[in-house]
């Protein structure tokens, strides 16, 4: 409960000091731990502010002492801007809405609110930080108090009904409150601590994380922890630190549906929605900083199973990391968060910085973690870092000065060795994607499910995500194309066209589908096998408000990705098409172009029907073999688009960039359409010509609504996705599954087998291959090896939510 002697309020109470009235015989026998008890708070207090302030740089270095002087600058502009009024503290930032509810126009009002105390906080930083210029300056501690009292008065208070976005009320608004309230201790009175302490309990109480459901789950729960802790810091009350620290503890276990982490490395939030990449940063991040808080205090947190969050360090949010961006296939509706209308600054958000906080949360993070896990995720960071060749951290303009620092503690720590990316396959079928690492470049796949939203639309945020869960495959290369999707993409890509997908150009409304992720596709079999380097990956597309259907399937191999469509039909009267490749060419857009060996126009705009063409090749990026030929249109198009046009938050500012697109063209009534492609990402013109010459490289095995398969003789790979039982090559399925098999050299061969649709509850699989001997298996698969097949029956399935079931045997 609320201490009645912390230090503070006894002697704003007395105007007396506490060592003299003890001597004195006049204060309590408690007043010694009572005074142990105020320097608790005040070492919290102080530990908040150096994670919110930094520590470890020197103010007058680089790139701190420009970061600082822009931080007095911003400072000294809001103090010449801030006009206390009825409804505002800033003319443009009025809270006073006229029709409080809960629709878009009030979500502006309420967010307005958390404008009003972010703007207050960035003015305490200057006042606390040194060498902004503004330095403990008594004019602009006045100007903080004033604005604070002013928020307090007329809209953050405790006999104030809520409006608006509920987040602005119990996260937005109250962090930044709390900071300020921390930042400015000891110049607030005790009425101003009583009354702000009052409009936090008002707003978040708390029965806030009385239960981990709705909005208390996940980044908003240790969103709704940091608030409680701060209040309990900020209004020594121990009792509301506790319940932080204590409300933590349903964020730590593994989930098997819903917001959480899954044992896969999944990250879901919002119910349906794969976040790993923005509510994900916001979990770690907040975490990070709340283990700092309070450890070595009386309110450490050592619930035992904070270590399955250092686990996911490398389990989930390291596998969506490359060249220090963080993958937008896992950022939700954080894709359409570009270039804001309000920012004044004119700075761009995109993958990669969306990537640089996890970075550097993950250094706060092993501040509390193992030696060794601490010293290994330095060296991940190093390597991120150095990598970044197209967005340095540490020159990144949004990165807060304690992040900056923390990276720059990780740059010149000669005793931290760059890790170097990995290369290996990662399946997550918890949130329907895929990662696939190989030496020089890296790709993630897309899917939706009956349990992962095609997209997600709200607050007027990523109107035309529509397609992105269609099978998406983005791809970056290590030292090339790493601005693929951060170079004003997202506003300008054709979303009918996005590369990778089958969709109809059937006309959708912005947020079709309605919002929060509520449009589950009605489909069972998503998902695939892996053996951790290669993969076979399926998805049983249904399109969003369209007849659209289809079954596609990717082979993740060594040097390539074999990409497959069948049974492709739809009946929505517009055009159906296969996106092969939509490559961002920036503003220029002369990046050259072959097609069996012929160069094509480099101008714009440019458009052919490529018939029989064999192979493609796109200067510095990649090639495109196109197995037995195929029929592939082709364009080079200049698209505008503003940012507004997917976030009714982005700015207006018409911008334009050249794409090259080559799509399959499945007509505007398919009935069993059909593609089939390779990706090689990074491969020269030539390379790209010999495997396209290379008829024995790659074999086909199926490609129908039943089954999808292909077998590469050179890799000993064998890859099939069976939609339904049946036969392909010498692989028969009783039931539907996917398998993977990769023949070592050593004359061992694993086995890997999934069931997509966790539905099968026998399965048995027979292999027309001699085996000798199996040498591992799963205890619930049963064997039958003789001198020509091996038959393997799989017991019941259905509950191993997709995982790959791994069988190693020796060769006969």
């Amino acid at each position: 409960m609320h201490s009645p002697w912390s230090r503070r309020g006894f002697l704003l109470a007395t105007g007396g000091s506490a060592l003299g009235l003890t001597a004195a015989g006049l204060l309590p026998s408690e007043g010694a731990a009572a005074e142990e008890e105020a320097d608790a708070y005040e070492a919290l207090r102080a530990k908040w502010r150096t994670l919110i302030l930094g520590e470890g740089f020197t103010p007058t270095a680089e790139p701190f002492k420009s970061r600082l002087a822009e931080l007095g600058a911003t400072a000294q502009e809001l103090r010449d801007t801030m006009a206390p009024t009825t409804g505002a503290l800033w003319p443009d930032i009025s809270y006073a809405d006229p029709d409080p509810d809960t629709d878009q126009e009030s979500y502006g009002y309420s967010a307005n609110v958390v404008t009003g105390y972010s703007r207050l906080n960035t003015m305490a930083q200057a006042y606390r930080q040194a060498g902004t210029g503004l330095t403990g300056d008594p004019g602009l501690k006045a100007d903080i108090l004033t604005g604070l009292d002013h928020l307090y008065t007329g809209v953050y208070n405790e006999n104030q009904a809520r409006f608006g976005n509920w987040y602005s009320w119990q996260i937005g608004a109250p962090q930044n409150l709390l900071d300020v309230c921390v930042l400015m201790y000891d110049q607030l009175s005790a009425t101003q601590v009583a009354n702000y302490c009052k409009a936090v309990d008002h707003f978040v109480p708390d029965s806030a994380v009385g239960s981990y459901t709705g909005t208390s789950t996940g980044a908003n729960r240790v969103d709704l922890c940091r608030v409680l802790a701060l209040r309990g810091v900020v209004g020594a009350d121990a009792a509301k630190i506790a319940l932080a620290r204590d409300a933590l503890s349903p964020v730590f276990p593994y989930v098997t549906a819903g917001d959480g982490l899954y044992t896969d490395g999944s990250f879901i939030q919002h119910t349906t929605v794969p976040y790993t990449g923005s509510y994900g940063s916001v979990m770690l991040g907040g975490l990070g900083m709340l283990f700092a808080l309070l450890r070595g205090s009386s309110w450490e947190v050592t619930d035992t199973k904070k270590q399955i969050i250092f686990d996911a360090v490398e389990k989930a949010w390291a596998p969506f990391i490359y060249n220090g961006l963080v993958m937008d296939g896992v950022a939700g509706r954080a894709i359409s968060r570009g270039l804001a209308a309000s920012d004044a600054k004119k700075i761009q958000a995109d993958d990669h910085r969306r990537g640089h906080p996890i970075m550097a949360a993950v250094v706060l993070l092993g501040q509390g973690a193992s030696t060794a896990e601490n010293a290994r995720w330095r060296g991940l960071v190093k390597g991120w870092m150095r990598r970044d060749y197209y967005s340095p951290p540490l020159s990144d303009a949004t990165l807060g000065l304690t992040s900056l620092a923390r990276l720059k503690g990780v740059e010149d720590d000669a005793s931290v060795t760059a890790i170097a990316e990995p290369t290996g396959h990662r399946l997550f079928p918890g949130m329907a994607r895929a990662t696939h690492r190989r030496p020089g470049w890296a790709a993630s796949i897309s899917m939706a499910d009956p349990r992962i939203t095609y997209y997600e639309t709200g607050n007027g945020e990523n109107l035309r995500g529509w397609h992105t869960g269609s099978g998406m495959l983005y791809w970056w290369g290590d030292s090339y194309a790493n601005g693929q999707y951060s170079d004003a993409f997202w506003p300008t890509v054709d979303p009918y066209r996005l590369p990778g997908i089958t969709a109809s150009r059937k006309a959708l409304a912005d947020a079709a589908g309605g919002d929060w992720g509520a449009s589950l596709p009605d489909v069972k079999w998503v998902g695939g096998a892996s053996d951790g380097q290669r993969a076979a990956i399926g998805q049983y597309l249904k399109g969003l408000q369209s007849t659209l259907r289809a079954k596609k399937s990717w082979f993740c191999l060594d040097d390539a990705i074999v990409c497959l469509g069948a049974g492709i039909a739809c009946a929505d009267g517009a055009a159906v098409e296969t996106t092969v490749e939509n490559r961002n060419l920036g503003p220029t857009g002369t990046t050259s172009f072959q097609v069996d060996g012929a160069t094509k126009p480099t101008t714009t705009p440019w458009s052919a029907n490529l018939t029989g063409a064999k192979w493609a090749h796109i200067g510095g990026h990649g090639g495109y073999v196109f197995p037995g030929g195929a029929t592939v249109k082709a364009l080079r198009e200049e698209r505008t688009g503003k940012w507004s046009d997917i976030n009714k938050g982005g700015a207006t500012t018409a911008i334009s960039r050249k794409y090259l697109t080559m799509y399959v063209d499945h007509g505007t009534a398919p009935a069993n359409g059909t593609y089939a492609y390779v990706l090689m990402p990074g491969a020269s013109a030539a390379q790209t010509a010999a495997r396209s010459a290379d008829a024995g490289w790659l074999q086909v095995l199926a490609n129908s609504d039943s089954q999808q398969g292909v077998s590469v003789p050179a890799l000993g790979f064998t890859g099939v996705n069976f939609w339904f039982g049946g036969t392909v090559g010498k692989l028969t399925a009783s039931a539907p599954c996917s398998v993977q098999i990769s023949e070592k050299g050593d004359g061992t061969a694993v086995v890997c087998v999934s069931d997509p649709m966790r539905a099968q509850t026998s399965l048995t699989l027979s292999w027309n291959r001699a085996v000798s001997a199996v040498t591992a298996k799963p205890a619930t698969v049963t064997a039958a090896v003789t001198g020509a097949s091996l038959k393997l029956t799989f017991g019941d399935l259905s509950g191993t939510r997709g995982a790959t079931q791994r069988i190693t045997v020796r060769l006969g």
